[in-house]
Protein backbone atom coordinates (compact mmCIF):
# COMPACT_ATOMS: atom_id res chain seq x y z
CA UNK A 1 0.00 0.00 0.00
CA UNK A 2 3.05 2.47 0.60
CA UNK A 3 4.06 2.00 -2.67
CA UNK A 4 1.43 3.00 -4.26
CA UNK A 5 0.76 5.70 -2.77
CA UNK A 6 4.38 6.83 -3.57
CA UNK A 7 3.76 5.68 -6.91
CA UNK A 8 0.58 7.77 -6.98
CA UNK A 9 2.13 10.69 -5.10
CA UNK A 10 5.09 10.80 -8.12
CA UNK A 11 2.34 10.62 -10.56
CA UNK A 12 0.47 13.30 -9.63
CA UNK A 13 3.89 15.61 -9.07
CA UNK A 14 4.14 14.87 -13.30
CA UNK A 15 0.56 15.33 -14.17
CA UNK A 16 0.81 18.36 -15.22
CA UNK A 17 3.69 17.70 -17.56
CA UNK A 18 3.53 20.12 -20.30
CA UNK A 19 2.61 19.52 -24.32
CA UNK A 20 5.15 22.15 -25.38
CA UNK A 21 4.47 23.95 -28.97
CA UNK A 22 8.09 25.74 -28.41
CA UNK A 23 10.90 25.73 -25.97
CA UNK A 24 12.91 28.43 -26.95
CA UNK A 25 13.56 30.70 -24.01
CA UNK A 26 16.20 33.85 -24.18
CA UNK A 27 16.83 34.29 -20.51
CA UNK A 28 19.05 37.32 -21.31
CA UNK A 29 19.37 40.33 -23.27
CA UNK A 30 22.47 42.08 -24.13
CA UNK A 31 24.43 40.30 -20.90
CA UNK A 32 21.76 41.24 -18.76
CA UNK A 33 19.36 39.24 -16.40
CA UNK A 34 15.84 39.65 -17.41
CA UNK A 35 12.03 38.73 -15.74
CA UNK A 36 11.44 36.66 -18.28
CA UNK A 37 11.94 35.58 -22.08
CA UNK A 38 9.86 37.26 -25.45
CA UNK A 39 6.23 36.57 -25.88
CA UNK A 40 6.20 35.35 -29.56
CA UNK A 41 4.91 32.96 -31.62
CA UNK A 42 8.54 31.16 -31.64
CA UNK A 43 8.78 31.11 -27.51
CA UNK A 44 5.00 30.79 -26.70
CA UNK A 45 3.88 27.90 -25.11
CA UNK A 46 0.48 25.94 -24.69
CA UNK A 47 0.25 22.68 -22.25
CA UNK A 48 -2.73 20.35 -21.96
CA UNK A 49 -3.55 19.26 -18.14
CA UNK A 50 -3.89 15.91 -17.43
CA UNK A 51 -7.50 14.66 -17.19
CA UNK A 52 -7.17 14.14 -12.97
CA UNK A 53 -10.85 15.86 -12.67
CA UNK A 54 -13.19 16.94 -15.27
CA UNK A 55 -12.17 19.95 -14.78
CA UNK A 56 -8.80 19.51 -16.28
CA UNK A 57 -9.87 16.92 -18.38
CA UNK A 58 -10.23 19.00 -21.42
CA UNK A 59 -8.58 21.96 -20.28
CA UNK A 60 -5.79 23.78 -22.71
CA UNK A 61 -3.65 26.58 -20.86
CA UNK A 62 -1.28 29.12 -22.10
CA UNK A 63 2.38 29.15 -20.53
CA UNK A 64 2.45 32.62 -18.25
CA UNK A 65 5.99 31.71 -16.90
CA UNK A 66 7.92 34.61 -18.51
CA UNK A 67 5.40 37.30 -17.03
CA UNK A 68 6.10 39.24 -14.13
CA UNK A 69 5.14 37.48 -10.76
CA UNK A 70 4.35 40.96 -9.10
CA UNK A 71 2.24 43.41 -8.43
CA UNK A 72 1.90 45.93 -11.50
CA UNK A 73 2.71 49.54 -11.10
CA UNK A 74 0.03 51.03 -9.17
CA UNK A 75 0.16 54.62 -10.31
CA UNK A 76 -1.14 53.37 -13.77
CA UNK A 77 -3.70 51.87 -12.17
CA UNK A 78 -7.05 52.47 -11.32
CA UNK A 79 -10.02 51.14 -9.69
CA UNK A 80 -12.86 49.51 -12.07
CA UNK A 81 -16.65 49.50 -11.01
CA UNK A 82 -18.63 46.18 -11.77
CA UNK A 83 -21.68 47.29 -13.30
CA UNK A 84 -23.25 43.42 -13.80
CA UNK A 85 -24.40 44.50 -17.43
CA UNK A 86 -26.79 47.32 -15.97
CA UNK A 87 -27.06 51.13 -17.47
CA UNK A 88 -27.60 53.99 -15.41
CA UNK A 89 -31.48 52.97 -14.34
CA UNK A 90 -30.27 50.27 -13.41
CA UNK A 91 -31.59 47.61 -15.77
CA UNK A 92 -30.14 45.06 -17.60
CA UNK A 93 -28.92 46.20 -20.82
CA UNK A 94 -26.08 43.11 -21.61
CA UNK A 95 -27.12 39.50 -20.28
CA UNK A 96 -24.76 37.05 -18.87
CA UNK A 97 -22.54 39.74 -16.57
CA UNK A 98 -21.72 39.89 -12.88
CA UNK A 99 -19.90 38.66 -10.42
CA UNK A 100 -15.84 37.73 -11.26
CA UNK A 101 -12.69 38.48 -9.78
CA UNK A 102 -11.57 41.80 -8.30
CA UNK A 103 -9.42 44.01 -11.15
CA UNK A 104 -7.79 47.00 -11.87
CA UNK A 105 -7.70 48.99 -14.92
CA UNK A 106 -4.20 49.44 -16.33
CA UNK A 107 -3.72 52.52 -18.19
CA UNK A 108 -2.36 52.05 -21.60
CA UNK A 109 -0.69 54.83 -23.70
CA UNK A 110 -2.54 54.20 -26.60
CA UNK A 111 -1.11 57.44 -28.60
CA UNK A 112 2.98 56.60 -27.66
CA UNK A 113 3.18 60.46 -28.09
CA UNK A 114 6.67 60.45 -26.17
CA UNK A 115 8.57 61.44 -29.43
CA UNK A 116 11.97 60.81 -29.87
CA UNK A 117 12.91 59.51 -26.56
CA UNK A 118 14.35 56.25 -25.89
CA UNK A 119 12.54 54.28 -23.27
CA UNK A 120 13.52 50.44 -21.55
CA UNK A 121 11.51 47.71 -21.57
CA UNK A 122 11.25 47.19 -17.72
CA UNK A 123 8.90 44.03 -18.02
CA UNK A 124 6.52 41.87 -19.27
CA UNK A 125 2.84 41.94 -17.72
CA UNK A 126 -0.03 40.16 -17.47
CA UNK A 127 -3.26 42.05 -17.95
CA UNK A 128 -6.80 40.56 -17.11
CA UNK A 129 -8.22 43.78 -18.93
CA UNK A 130 -7.45 42.64 -22.09
CA UNK A 131 -6.44 39.65 -23.91
CA UNK A 132 -2.63 40.10 -25.26
CA UNK A 133 -0.03 41.06 -22.77
CA UNK A 134 1.16 44.51 -21.57
CA UNK A 135 5.16 45.98 -21.72
CA UNK A 136 6.17 48.52 -18.49
CA UNK A 137 8.37 50.99 -20.38
CA UNK A 138 10.47 53.36 -18.09
CA UNK A 139 11.84 56.87 -19.43
CA UNK A 140 15.10 57.49 -18.14
CA UNK A 141 15.42 60.93 -19.25
CA UNK A 142 12.06 61.88 -17.78
CA UNK A 143 11.26 62.76 -14.00
CA UNK A 144 10.59 59.75 -11.69
CA UNK A 145 6.72 60.61 -11.39
CA UNK A 146 6.25 60.59 -15.34
CA UNK A 147 9.11 58.13 -16.05
CA UNK A 148 6.58 55.04 -16.58
CA UNK A 149 4.50 54.02 -19.24
CA UNK A 150 2.49 50.70 -20.21
CA UNK A 151 1.87 50.04 -23.85
CA UNK A 152 0.39 46.84 -25.57
CA UNK A 153 3.35 44.22 -25.92
CA UNK A 154 4.07 43.19 -29.42
CA UNK A 155 5.61 39.80 -29.78
CA UNK A 156 9.19 39.09 -29.38
CA UNK A 157 9.57 41.93 -27.27
CA UNK A 158 11.55 40.97 -24.34
CA UNK A 159 12.72 43.16 -21.04
CA UNK A 160 15.72 44.85 -21.48
CA UNK A 161 15.38 46.07 -24.42
CA UNK A 162 15.06 49.62 -25.79
CA UNK A 163 12.59 51.56 -27.80
CA UNK A 164 11.40 54.65 -29.15
CA UNK A 165 8.72 56.62 -31.15
CA UNK A 166 9.70 58.76 -33.89
CA UNK A 167 8.16 60.48 -36.52
CA UNK A 168 11.25 60.34 -38.05
CA UNK A 169 12.48 57.60 -40.68
CA UNK A 170 14.00 55.06 -37.93
CA UNK A 171 15.02 51.37 -37.74
CA UNK A 172 11.61 49.06 -38.11
CA UNK A 173 12.63 47.22 -34.97
CA UNK A 174 10.05 44.78 -32.70
CA UNK A 175 8.26 47.70 -30.50
CA UNK A 176 9.30 51.20 -32.24
CA UNK A 177 6.46 52.98 -33.00
CA UNK A 178 6.54 55.15 -35.91
CA UNK A 179 4.87 56.90 -39.22
CA UNK A 180 3.44 54.33 -41.46
CA UNK A 181 5.11 56.63 -44.13
CA UNK A 182 8.33 55.38 -42.96
CA UNK A 183 7.69 51.86 -42.50
CA UNK A 184 8.58 49.12 -45.27
CA UNK A 185 5.93 47.71 -47.52
CA UNK A 186 4.79 43.93 -46.18
CA UNK A 187 5.95 44.55 -42.90
CA UNK A 188 3.72 43.45 -40.24
CA UNK A 189 2.43 46.20 -37.66
CA UNK A 190 0.10 46.81 -34.76
CA UNK A 191 -1.86 48.83 -32.75
CA UNK A 192 -2.48 51.32 -35.44
CA UNK A 193 -3.87 54.55 -35.87
CA UNK A 194 -7.13 55.33 -37.91
CA UNK A 195 -6.76 59.95 -37.07
CA UNK A 196 -3.49 60.47 -36.59
CA UNK A 197 -2.62 61.64 -33.54
CA UNK A 198 -5.87 59.95 -32.20
CA UNK A 199 -4.33 56.54 -30.77
CA UNK A 200 -4.30 52.89 -31.37
CA UNK A 201 -7.52 52.05 -33.51
CA UNK A 202 -6.55 48.71 -35.10
CA UNK A 203 -4.51 45.37 -33.80
CA UNK A 204 -4.86 45.35 -29.97
CA UNK A 205 -6.06 42.03 -29.24
CA UNK A 206 -4.37 39.00 -29.14
CA UNK A 207 -2.17 37.58 -32.14
CA UNK A 208 -3.28 40.61 -34.02
CA UNK A 209 -1.62 42.30 -36.70
CA UNK A 210 -2.19 44.79 -40.25
CA UNK A 211 -0.32 44.47 -43.28
CA UNK A 212 1.55 47.06 -45.31
CA UNK A 213 0.43 46.50 -49.21
CA UNK A 214 1.07 50.28 -50.97
CA UNK A 215 1.81 53.41 -50.41
CA UNK A 216 1.33 54.73 -53.71
CA UNK A 217 -2.07 53.98 -54.80
CA UNK A 218 -3.71 57.06 -53.21
CA UNK A 219 -2.29 59.98 -52.02
CA UNK A 220 -0.78 60.21 -48.64
CA UNK A 221 -2.49 57.36 -47.95
CA UNK A 222 -0.89 53.51 -47.65
CA UNK A 223 -3.21 50.60 -48.31
CA UNK A 224 -3.46 47.82 -45.57
CA UNK A 225 -4.76 44.42 -45.04
CA UNK A 226 -6.49 43.66 -41.84
CA UNK A 227 -6.51 40.00 -40.69
CA UNK A 228 -10.21 39.70 -42.18
CA UNK A 229 -8.72 40.12 -45.60
CA UNK A 230 -10.47 43.31 -45.32
CA UNK A 231 -8.07 46.21 -47.55
CA UNK A 232 -8.66 49.95 -46.76
CA UNK A 233 -6.43 53.10 -46.41
CA UNK A 234 -4.76 54.91 -43.35
CA UNK A 235 -3.04 58.43 -43.48
CA UNK A 236 0.91 57.77 -43.99
CA UNK A 237 0.94 60.40 -41.05
CA UNK A 238 -0.68 57.44 -38.62
CA UNK A 239 1.59 55.77 -35.63
CA UNK A 240 1.67 51.98 -35.86
CA UNK A 241 3.81 49.56 -33.58
CA UNK A 242 6.52 47.05 -35.67
CA UNK A 243 5.26 43.15 -35.05
CA UNK A 244 1.96 41.64 -34.33
CA UNK A 245 0.63 41.78 -30.73
CA UNK A 246 1.80 39.15 -27.60
CA UNK A 247 0.09 35.91 -26.54
CA UNK A 248 -0.81 34.66 -30.00
CA UNK A 249 -1.75 30.81 -28.37
CA UNK A 250 -4.59 33.13 -26.47
CA UNK A 251 -7.17 31.45 -29.32
CA UNK A 252 -6.20 28.11 -28.34
CA UNK A 253 -7.10 28.23 -24.51
CA UNK A 254 -9.97 25.79 -23.10
CA UNK A 255 -11.21 27.28 -20.07
CA UNK A 256 -12.52 23.19 -19.11
CA UNK A 257 -15.10 24.31 -16.16
CA UNK A 258 -17.52 26.23 -15.59
CA UNK A 259 -15.94 28.02 -12.63
CA UNK A 260 -13.25 29.17 -14.77
CA UNK A 261 -16.18 31.42 -16.72
CA UNK A 262 -17.17 32.63 -13.79
CA UNK A 263 -13.85 34.39 -12.41
CA UNK A 264 -13.84 35.93 -15.92
CA UNK A 265 -17.21 37.66 -14.80
CA UNK A 266 -19.69 35.77 -17.05
CA UNK A 267 -22.56 34.48 -15.65
CA UNK A 268 -24.86 30.82 -17.36
CA UNK A 269 -26.80 31.77 -20.88
CA UNK A 270 -29.97 29.99 -21.05
CA UNK A 271 -31.37 29.01 -24.32
CA UNK A 272 -34.37 30.78 -25.56
CA UNK A 273 -36.65 27.58 -27.02
CA UNK A 274 -36.01 26.73 -23.44
CA UNK A 275 -37.75 29.70 -21.66
CA UNK A 276 -41.63 30.55 -22.12
CA UNK A 277 -43.37 32.28 -24.13
CA UNK A 278 -43.90 35.13 -21.85
CA UNK A 279 -39.58 35.33 -21.81
CA UNK A 280 -38.34 35.09 -25.13
CA UNK A 281 -39.47 34.87 -28.75
CA UNK A 282 -38.82 31.70 -29.53
CA UNK A 283 -40.10 30.08 -26.32
CA UNK A 284 -42.99 28.23 -25.34
CA UNK A 285 -44.62 25.12 -27.29
CA UNK A 286 -44.99 21.44 -26.47
CA UNK A 287 -42.32 19.44 -25.38
CA UNK A 288 -38.98 20.21 -27.41
CA UNK A 289 -39.43 22.73 -29.54
CA UNK A 290 -36.96 24.37 -32.62
CA UNK A 291 -38.39 27.82 -31.92
CA UNK A 292 -41.02 28.34 -34.75
CA UNK A 293 -38.53 31.35 -36.05
CA UNK A 294 -35.06 32.23 -37.00
CA UNK A 295 -32.83 32.62 -33.85
CA UNK A 296 -33.37 35.77 -32.35
CA UNK A 297 -32.63 37.81 -29.01
CA UNK A 298 -35.08 38.69 -26.39
CA UNK A 299 -36.33 41.82 -28.15
CA UNK A 300 -36.37 39.83 -31.64
CA UNK A 301 -33.31 40.87 -33.04
CA UNK A 302 -32.16 38.40 -35.67
CA UNK A 303 -29.30 36.66 -34.23
CA UNK A 304 -27.88 35.04 -37.35
CA UNK A 305 -26.80 36.68 -40.53
CA UNK A 306 -28.65 39.83 -40.06
CA UNK A 307 -26.61 42.41 -41.67
CA UNK A 308 -25.69 45.92 -39.50
CA UNK A 309 -23.86 47.89 -42.65
CA UNK A 310 -26.00 50.56 -43.03
CA UNK A 311 -25.57 50.43 -47.54
CA UNK A 312 -25.68 54.60 -47.78
CA UNK A 313 -23.16 55.72 -44.69
CA UNK A 314 -19.96 56.06 -47.54
CA UNK A 315 -17.03 54.55 -47.07
CA UNK A 316 -14.23 55.85 -49.04
CA UNK A 317 -11.31 54.48 -47.48
CA UNK A 318 -12.24 51.19 -47.51
CA UNK A 319 -10.62 50.11 -50.66
CA UNK A 320 -12.03 46.15 -50.85
CA UNK A 321 -14.53 44.84 -48.38
CA UNK A 322 -14.48 41.58 -45.68
CA UNK A 323 -17.23 39.76 -48.08
CA UNK A 324 -15.81 40.93 -51.51
CA UNK A 325 -11.57 39.61 -49.65
CA UNK A 326 -13.12 36.23 -48.90
CA UNK A 327 -14.67 35.76 -52.01
CA UNK A 328 -11.78 36.59 -53.65
CA UNK A 329 -9.34 34.57 -51.92
CA UNK A 330 -12.09 31.40 -52.35
CA UNK A 331 -12.33 31.45 -56.18
CA UNK A 332 -8.45 31.44 -55.72
CA UNK A 333 -8.45 28.45 -53.75
CA UNK A 334 -11.08 26.51 -56.48
CA UNK A 335 -8.72 28.00 -59.34
CA UNK A 336 -5.72 26.02 -57.52
CA UNK A 337 -7.01 23.10 -56.80
CA UNK A 338 -9.22 22.52 -59.84
CA UNK A 339 -7.04 21.69 -62.60
CA UNK A 340 -6.71 17.81 -62.98
CA UNK A 341 -9.24 15.09 -63.34
CA UNK A 342 -10.66 13.52 -65.88
CA UNK A 343 -13.79 15.90 -66.52
CA UNK A 344 -17.43 14.57 -67.19
CA UNK A 345 -19.08 14.89 -69.94
CA UNK A 346 -20.95 18.60 -69.03
CA UNK A 347 -21.45 20.96 -70.91
CA UNK A 348 -18.71 23.76 -71.21
CA UNK A 349 -19.92 27.30 -69.64
CA UNK A 350 -19.18 29.90 -72.02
Amino acid sequence: KVRAMQAAMRMAGRSFGLRRFSTRIRPEINGKPTSGPSSGVATSRAFKLRPLTPGTRHQVRVDRSHLWKGEPYRPLTRKLKKHAGRNNAGRITIRHRGGGAKRRYRIIDFKRDMLDLPAIVERIEYDPNRTAEIALLKYNHLPEEKAYRYIIAPQDLAPGEEIVTSMKEIKPKVGNCMALKHIPIGQVISCVEVVPGGGAHFARSAGTYLTILDKKMKDQHALVQLQSGEKRFIPLTCLATIGAVSNPLHKIQKLGKAGRTRHLGRRPKVRGVAMNPVDHPMGGGEGRSAGGRPSCSPTGVIAKGFKTRKRKKAAPLVHQTRKAAQMEAKLARKGEGGGGGGGGGGRKKS
